[in-house]
């Protein structure tokens, strides 16, 4: 109650929000015709001028009416387009770093320019962040002649470009690409050998649109760079013969359609023994027994494959690949695949080539990787329903965005129906009456086979008609821009994040570019004035008919995509209506939905082909959402506080890592990394208040000569009166820095610095990819130290924290062996006269994949090595190439060999 008068009283957060932005619009609009009356070149200029206040103090606060007036002025010219004073709202919520909810059809993509023009002026690069290659490249084109015309650079970022094209792309002023683009970028920066090989920028703004499927949506997968592990394609194939067989038995498997799961039962368990025994797969002991771990993992992604996903829901299978579709777009996820042997358990399930497992080399969540960035934004048209989440996990504050024109589309109470088929008819009759009229209708799915179905019905009746999901992902575009048109039917599975309105009537451009393949040009405009009058005579055809209605088959788990779904009818004033049809066999009413709800229905005689329809259904149906939301929240939430914990030892590892690369060179850390490791050895043999005869000296002989390659005379030290472990230490310290001092000697100076560096970051990599492997298996068993009430979160804490420092421990003994033995050696001269070289340091970089994505990297260029170049001096007369050859192991500093009495460095072993 007090809440109520509260808010009537003072208005909402929203409302106080909104009134603090609109009192700066009509300073931004006062600006409008004096901007209006510059030259072109006059507009132009003034982004040197905000350049030069910036430098002289101002803040971007200060600038931005002036930035926000240029920027609309530049529309006008440019894409003739004004932005509304709506939008310049927006504009300003996106520059506070807060989320600018806006509906659909109000112009998200215009409204970015604002504070994207306003924030790049700093020169720190501004990022867009869309959900397709195909979105980033269309703003970045569409939006760029507006970036360009005001001297700012635009680059974009999508699948298919090199190391090169990328680092162009990073360094303009504004950079449009994917989610995954970015995230996998950065995770590639940080296994590259030298700073000049990394694409990336700092980070500085970013403005994620489409920022509810991007950052909740998504957020439940993490991004992984993989490297292959061993290939176990036969074992799933045959682990999968045998589930096909067992899933005909309902009774040998629970499954769990609400939390995804499925277990085997007591009596599957056996069976399953039984017959993995028959085909020659378990050999001895039972399932459960400690050696047969792994095939207990393979049963059980078979069985996970078989039971909770299905073929043309979940994934669709095309050209000998298990392509995944996401839930909440309906797109193909082209390179992206399940981790821990899902998705092969897929392929061997659909008889599709399985490719090898996968290990994690990096991995990072979108949670994690957007709060890199000092300042986020995010605009979408729905976000109110998440507004807690974003608060909570990226401190980002939403904001309701009102409309340009209030909103006149009427949305109807669900109906609700005892049988799928009956919500069929009765959707397919309310398709063909509308149809009939003139009007434009949109079908929303929520997977590929349901909309498959209407689209057989529709055949039947003779209703034409378009289908949009994963299978026609490449007509998207072309498909959505001419759903406005009279009479037409357009079935689409879901429809977030589409970038392409519905206009009642149809899209000019689209029909102009469609008609003549270009987007400017003479005949381009040509075509725009014929088909101008054609789509405003649509446009009028089609609001006499009542405008764009939306008919959704089914309920999402969330209302947001719902509400997506209904938001594209009523744009922009638009008249319009949405009505959502149900059914007891639905999967939301199904699995969340009352169980006596289908008895009720009958008991009040709803005879066969009749609907409920009452407000009360709406609400609770509002309910049964709400609290798929929570759980759906609780299990990202959950995701987060674990990825936490890996994600402080990423940044560190990350940042010593760059470190270590900027640095000129890294013989003090090596150093210290010897001088550790010795302490070690010395303290785990020689006990703190030991006596002598209590000393481990043959284990620390051995370990001296197993890690530093040095025969030393430990035990007879010991023999000598009054030592102690500080002088043991000092002895092979010494004895450590002598021999050391001796190979950098020998090989010389500035090649032992640069093997050094390559070595610590070669290791480092390598022990980062292993703890990395230890903390998936930490993950996976984790959960059952519940049992033992003790918070498996903490554990998980504890554990990680010790495996780490135990990584940093075996790093330290890692570089220190490998630089107390390493050799540098000549190769044998090959028959024909060529260069020396030198052994190759590099090691193989695996090739990669980013979820699937594949990926291979060069050797690093700072891993070459400067003596694989061919001598620079002519031989001296009568000297052959053979003796030449033996000439590479020459110290640096020695004297030439050929009698010159200079430093062979400076002579025949110069490079």
């Amino acid at each position: 109650m007090f809440a109520r008068l509260a808010r009537a009283l003072f208005g909402t957060s929203n409302d106080r929000a909104l009134k603090h932005l609109q009192g700066r619009v009509p300073e931004i609009n006062a600006l409008e015709p004096a901007t209006a009356a510059l030259s072109d070149a006059a507009l132009q200029a003034r982004t040197a001028e905000f350049r030069q206040k910036l430098a002289n103090g101002a803040s971007l606060d200060d600038l931005l009416p002036e930035a926000f007036a240029t920027v609309r002025e530049a529309a006008k010219r440019v894409l003739g387009l004004r932005h509304f004073d709506v939008q310049m709202i927006g504009g300003m919520v996106l520059h506070e770093g807060k989320i600018a909810e806006m509906k659909t059809g109000e112009g998200k993509t215009l409204v970015a320019t604002l504070p994207v023009y306003l924030n790049a002026l700093t020169g720190k690069g501004v990022h867009v962040v869309t959900v397709n290659d195909y979105l980033a490249k269309r703003d970045a084109e569409w939006m760029g002649r507006l970036y360009r015309f005001l001297g700012l650079t635009t680059g974009v970022i999508v699948h298919g470009l090199n190391d090169e094209q990328r680092r162009e792309a990073y360094a303009a002023d504004v950079t449009y690409g994917t989610n995954n683009e970015f995230g996998f970028d950065y995770l590639r920066d940080n296994m590259k050998y030298r700073l000049e090989d990394m694409v990336q920028r700092d980070f500085n703004f970013a403005i994620v649109d489409e920022v509810d499927s991007i950052l909740i949506d998504e957020a439940r997968t993490p991004l992984i760079i993989s490297g292959p592990s061993e290939d176990s394609s036969d074992l799933y194939r045959r682990v999968d013969e045998v589930v096909r067989a067992l899933v005909a038995d309902k009774e040998s498997y629970d499954k769990d359609e609400k939390q995804r799961t499925a277990n085997l039962t007591e009596a599957g368990s056996e069976r399953v023994e039984e017959m993995l025994r028959e085909a020659g797969l378990l050999e001895e002991g039972n399932l459960y027994d400690f050696h047969n771990v792994t095939l207990v993992h393979h049963v059980n992604q078979s069985l996970r494959a078989h039971v909770l996903f299905s073929r043309d829901v979940d994934y669709i299978v095309r050209e000998d690949k298990v392509v995944i579709i996401d839930e909440f777009t309906g797109r193909m996820m082209e390179g992206r695949r399940y981790s821990d042997g899902l998705h092969q358990a897929l392929e061997a399930k659909e008889h599709v080539t399985v490719q090898p497992e996968n290990q994690t080399l990096a991995s990072i969540t979108f949670q994690n990787y957007f709060r890199l960035y000092p300042k986020l934004a995010g605009m979408t048209g729905t976000a109110a329903t998440e507004a807690d989440e974003f608060a909570e996990i990226y401190k980002l504050e939403v904001v309701e965005i009102p409309t340009n024109v209030p909103v006149a589309r009427k949305d109807m109470d669900d109906e609700v129906y005892r049988s799928a088929r009956e919500k069929y008819e009765a959707v397919i009759k309310l398709i063909d009456e509308a149809r009939t009229r003139g009007q434009p209708v949109l079908v929303g799915t929520t997977s590929i086979e349901k909309s498959e179905l209407i689209s057989d019905l529709l055949k039947q009746r003779k209703v034409p008609h378009n289908v949009l999901n994963a299978r026609y992902h490449e007509q998207e575009a072309e498909i959505i821009a001419q759903a406005g048109r009279p009479g037409a039917v357009t079935i689409a599975t879901n429809m977030a994040g589409r970038g392409t309105d519905i206009q009642l009537g149809g899209n000019v451009e689209m029909l102009a570019r469609q008609e003549t393949g270009a987007s400017e040009g003479p005949e381009y405009e040509a075509a725009l004035a014929r088909h101008k009058a054609e789509v405003e005579e649509g446009k009028a055809r089609a609001k006499a008919a009542g405008g764009l209605f939306v008919i959704g088959t089914e309920r999402h788990e969330s209302r947001r995509i719902d509400n997506q779904l209904r938001g594209r009818s009523g744009r922009q004033g638009d008249p319009g209506a949405s009505h959502f049809f149900l059914s007891l066999e639905d999967d939301l009413m199904r699995i969340f939905g009352s169980d006596r709800m289908g008895g009720m229905l009958q008991k009040l005689g709803l005879k066969e082909g009749e609907a409920i329809i009452h407000p009360w259904i709406n609400k609770a149906l509002e309910k049964a959402q709400k609290k798929v939301e929570a759980r759906n929240f609780d299990t990202r939430k959950n995701l987060l506080k674990y990825d936490d914990v890996m994600n402080d030892q990423r940044r560190e590892v990350y940042a010593q890592r760059k470190a270590f690369m900027q640095a000129a060179d890294v013989a003090e850390t090596v150093a210290e990394m010897r001088h550790e490791c010795i302490a070690a050895m010395v303290d785990a043999a020689i006990p703190e208040n030991a006596y002598p005869e209590q000393w481990d000296l043959t284990g620390l002989e051995a370990k001296v000569r197993d890690q530093l390659g040095l025969d030393l005379p430990v035990a007879d030290w010991a023999k000598e009166e009054g030592i102690d472990e500080t002088q043991v230490r000092e002895r092979i310290e010494a004895e450590a820095e002598r021999h050391y001092a001796a190979k950098s000697a020998n090989l010389g100076p500035e090649l032992m610095r640069m093997v050094e560096k390559s070595l610590l970051l070669q290791v480092f990599d390598q022990c980062w990819k292993e703890h990395l492997l230890s903390l998936d298996h930490l993950r996976q068993g984790i959960g059952l130290r519940a049992y033992g009430q003790r918070d498996p979160l903490n554990e998980y804490k504890q554990e990680a924290f010790n495996l780490f420092n135990a990584m940093l421990g075996e790093l330290r003994e890692r570089v220190t062996s490998v630089l107390m033995r390493i050799e540098l050696r000549p190769e044998a001269p090959p028959p024909m006269p060529e260069p020396v070289t030198v052994m190759d340091l590099r090691r193989p970089e695996p090739a990669m994949a980013g979820e699937g994505l594949a990926m291979a990297e060069a050797p690093p260029a700072a891993l070459s090595h400067p003596m694989a170049q061919p001598l620079s001096q002519p031989l001296p007369p009568g000297m052959t190439e053979a003796e030449a050859a033996a000439w590479a192991r020459t110290p640096r500093n020695a004297p030439c060999p050929c009698g010159s009495g200079k430093k062979f460095k400076h002579c025949h072993g110069r490079v």
